[in-house]
């Protein structure tokens, strides 16, 4: 093993493509180390080496710690680092984002500032909801309307199907118990996708409070997100919970969901649907990782940094 001194910076050059990585990496019970240019997870089976320019999202599960030189590594290697819950179900903290592009995160900011944009991409999140529905022309009182009666029916379905007796969605927040047994398990599902969301969302590069639907609050955009899996993952995963035994109904939803979201590799799909929703038409270099920094000048141009455009010749004058 080569001393922290005598290890050279990687450059863009040699970072593996972010489509070639593993997208997600969940970590629990170990120490995370640093050996060369790989992380090793070391516990009480054995140390288990990671090639880290192979990692698109390091989740560190319960039980686990992290060296300051595997943090150094991770970072050179444009790796994103998250602390979650038990397999990912609960997001806590995370560092900087996998991507050194800022083309989804400049993106997410247009598309919000505009008004008529904004309304787009809810139609869009509608439509990948309910794709039975064409929400084109909907307003957004009339998009919140439909949405609340869609997620009615949803609750009323699953209850019926399910055969438990469904008196509305009632939940204080600060006091999980006071809810019956199927709305606590309804909470546990929403918390689970939350933390899911979030992770993903600053996996991206994403402001969690830049939302499209949600607003005024640091997580618009994570409950935006969530919110896409609710009718179609979260709340029939909760009354068949609920429907098997009314104990410890919290903990048995956040397994099974965490179950279903392994199998199904949901991770995988919410990365693309955030990439669907903010850059629809962008091709499969735009968010790669680029590790190149511009200058804003007119017009819309932009120029290379590193240079002064005071001096003679520069494109300043091309530009201009």
């Amino acid at each position: 093993m080569t001393t922290v001194g005598k290890r050279t910076a990687l450059t863009p050059r040699h970072l593996t493509r972010t489509s070639e990585r593993l997208s997600f990496i969940y970590l629990e019970r170990c120490t995370v180390h640093r050996d060369a240019n790989a992380i090793t997870a070391e516990d009480a089976d054995g140390t288990t080496h990671i090639p880290s320019a192979t990692i698109g999202t390091l989740l560190l599960g319960p039980g686990t710690r992290i060296t300051h030189q595997a943090m150094s590594v991770l970072g050179e290697t444009g790796a994103a680092v998250a602390w979650v819950g038990e397999h990912g179900v609960r997001y806590y903290a995370g560092g900087r984002a996998l991507t050194r592009s800022s083309a989804l995160a400049e993106a997410q900011a247009l598309k919000w500032a505009n008004p008529r944009s904004r309304l787009a991409v809810a139609r869009a999140m509608y439509r990948m909801r309910f794709p039975d529905e064409d929400p084109a022309g909907l307003t957004r009182q009339e998009l919140l309307g439909r949405e609340g009666r869609r997620v009615k029916d949803c609750y009323r379905e699953h209850a019926a199907r399910t055969g438990i007796p469904w008196k509305g969605r009632k939940y204080t927040p600060g006091d999980f118990s006071s809810g019956d047994p199927v709305n606590q398990a309804v909470t546990a599902a929403a918390q689970c996708m939350y933390g899911i969301a979030h992770a993903v969302i600053a996996s991206l590069g994403c402001t969690p409070a830049l939302g499209f639907v949600h607003s005024g609050h640091e997580l618009s955009f994570v409950l935006d997100i969530a919110d896409l899996y609710k009718t179609e993952i979260g709340i029939p995963l909760a009354f068949d919970i609920a429907a098997q035994d009314e104990q410890d109904v919290g903990s048995r939803t956040r397994r099974a969901l965490r179950d279903h979201i392994n199998a199904t590799s949901l991770l995988d799909r919410c990365v693309d649907d955030i990439k669907t929703l903010l850059l629809p038409d962008a091709t499969s270099h735009t968010t790669e990782e680029v590790d190149r920094v511009t200058l804003h000048t007119d017009r819309g141009h932009q120029v290379a940094s590193g240079r002064n455009y005071a001096d003679p010749g520069s494109e300043e004058a091309v530009l201009w």
